[in-house]
């Protein structure tokens, strides 16, 4: 049986033990240097930092000054591969858009250096974040213009948690038509529960690249083309690799012109978080689709406890397919014969398409030119075949056995008897 005095000596020992551990901590954190570039998409469930994955994309770094983290974003021209065949001439922030992802912790003290590098002014605006109105980044209202060649500095403590965004309130319509935007994710200050083994941040966009231009027209008001998850279409996004059995977490925001309902498949999600805060436990609903409208951001959790390759993908349907032509003539179920060799006679190679479907478009496009920089409608192709979509969509890979979660581990293999087969000869 333990004494008075000895509990006494074992508290003491505890808090004294716990005191230097925080002090060691503040000291290793007050002198490290944020300066890495390269994302990892490692298991970092125990710690803040690094445990948001931005498939495609990359965390922007920081230096510890005087107790304050530094950040440095650069407003730029950037070129931005959608897929491989077509390259688009966009703006962004440190060579990519979206911008890097800012990560920090609820209580920090953040300063943003932000310096212009474009044709024309910008600001940057702190969506959903609460700051003093000088730090809002509205040009003209709560500053001046940022001008070409200028750095302006942001400083403000960090007051809430969350999944917000950065984008310009500046020449708007243009700039976040062109790809200017990115995610500003705040740690709570306690380690969550129950954790969160997987936590990724998918921003949707949507385009309106010509066939055969490489600039975003941003005075497109509806009749966009190119929809995508992190500046890239499927199949270039990258997959999401989870464990059997983890905890995952999307985060999704959307700075496009439309709602964009996102659909996961085999599972579904509760929806845990706004740009508002997060929702309390009896507030939360299940959902296998979640409404992400226009300037927000949604939060999801699941547990992914069913294995195999599931889609996870914007569910208007023009929105899973690429350089879509909303001008063309319907021609489901005309009969196009004799007008094919017709219009050969004016242009050698023509093929006339969309009879029985669009499908066929699939198969077309791996011996079709199209258009130059134009990615065709359909291009993905999986275990079984063509997957006939493009554009936001990809795929959440949950497997029993991982060794990591920086390699994708290939199509799922089916347990025998669990394929949908066929019962009849066409």
């Amino acid at each position: 049986m333990l004494t008075r005095r000895q509990i006494l000596i074992s508290a003491l020992a505890g808090l004294t033990g716990g005191t230097l551990l925080k002090k060691a901590e503040a000291a290793s954190s007050k002198n490290q240097d944020h300066t890495h570039t390269a994302q990892s998409s490692k298991h970092q469930s125990s710690t803040h930092y690094g445990s948001v994955v931005t498939p495609n994309g990359s965390r922007l770094p920081y230096k510890m000054k005087n107790g304050v983290k530094e950040f440095h974003l650069i407003a730029e021209p950037v070129e931005r591969e959608f897929a491989p065949g077509m390259t688009v001439k966009c703006w962004g922030y440190n060579g990519q858009t979206p911008g890097p992802t800012i990560e920090a912790l609820e209580g920090d003290r953040v300063r943003i250096l932000v310096t212009n590098k474009l044709p024309e002014h910008t600001s940057i605006h702190w969506h959903g974040i609460f700051l003093p109105n000088g730090m809002d980044g509205v040009g003209g209202l709560t500053q001046p213009q940022i001008k070409s060649g200028e750095t302006y500095v942001y400083e403000f403590t960090l007051r809430q948690n969350g999944s917000f965004m950065y984008h310009p309130h500046a020449d708007e319509m243009l700039q976040l038509a062109v790809g200017m935007m990115g995610f500003f994710i705040i740690h709570p200050k306690k380690l969550e529960s129950p954790r969160i083994d997987r936590d990724f941040a998918i921003m949707l966009h949507e385009w309106a690249i010509h066939p055969g231009t490489y600039r975003p027209d941003p005075a497109v008001m509806l009749d966009f083309n190119m929809f995508t998850f992190n500046s890239k279409v499927f199949p270039a996004i990258d997959h999401l690799v989870v464990k059997t059995g983890d905890r995952v977490r999307l985060r999704f925001a959307n700075l496009s012109m439309d709602e964009h309902p996102i659909h996961i498949h085999g599972h579904s999600f509760n929806v845990t978080a706004t740009d508002g805060g997060k929702i309390a436990a009896p507030g939360q609903w299940p959902e296998t689709t979640v409404l992400v409208p226009v300037g927000a951001t949604r939060n999801v959790e699941f547990i992914a406890d069913a294995p195999g390759d599931w889609a996870l993908h914007c569910h208007k349907s023009h929105h899973t397919m690429n350089a879509m032509g909303h001008d063309i003539p319907n021609t489901l179920g005309a009969n196009q014969k004799g007008l094919e060799d017709r219009i050969r006679k004016l242009i050698p190679g023509y093929m006339a398409m969309g009879q029985s479907g669009m499908a066929e478009h699939a198969d077309h496009a791996d011996h079709m030119p199209g258009p130059k920089n134009t990615l065709p409608m359909m291009m993905g192709k999986g275990p079984f075949g063509n997957i006939e979509m493009g554009g936001m969509f990809t795929v959440v890979k949950v497997r029993d056995n991982l060794s990591s979660y920086d390699q994708d581990p290939g199509w799922y293999k089916h347990p025998k008897g669990t394929v949908a087969y066929r019962l009849n000869s066409a």
